[in-house]
């Protein structure tokens, strides 16, 4: 082989690793991109979950104190039916 045989591997050779470098570098960077995109969307999901369970549990918050409310009513009114029915004996 000449010396411009050998020239012409080498070059060729490098241009097949700067083509190889490029794809590789891009198909990384868009992974990345894709990545990221994911990752933001999962963490709006998140914060949309946390919302829909706060409000889920002030209704609850909610609801819980008026059943304790309605629970003293009818404790009361049980304490003066008992007073009645122990002055009717």
């Amino acid at each position: 082989m000449s010396e411009h045989d050998w020239t012409e591997v080498v070059g060729a050779f490098g241009v097949f690793a700067l083509i190889i470098t490029v794809v590789t570098t891009t198909i990384i960077q868009i992974a990345r991109t894709k990545r990221t995109k994911m990752a933001a969307g999962r963490k709006e999901d998140y914060r949309k979950l946390a919302e829909t369970a706060v409000r889920a549990q002030e209704g609850t918050e909610h609801r819980l104190a008026e059943l304790g409310s309605r629970l003293a009513s009818m404790e009361a009114r049980m304490t003066s039916l008992e007073r009645v029915l122990k002055d009717v004996e």
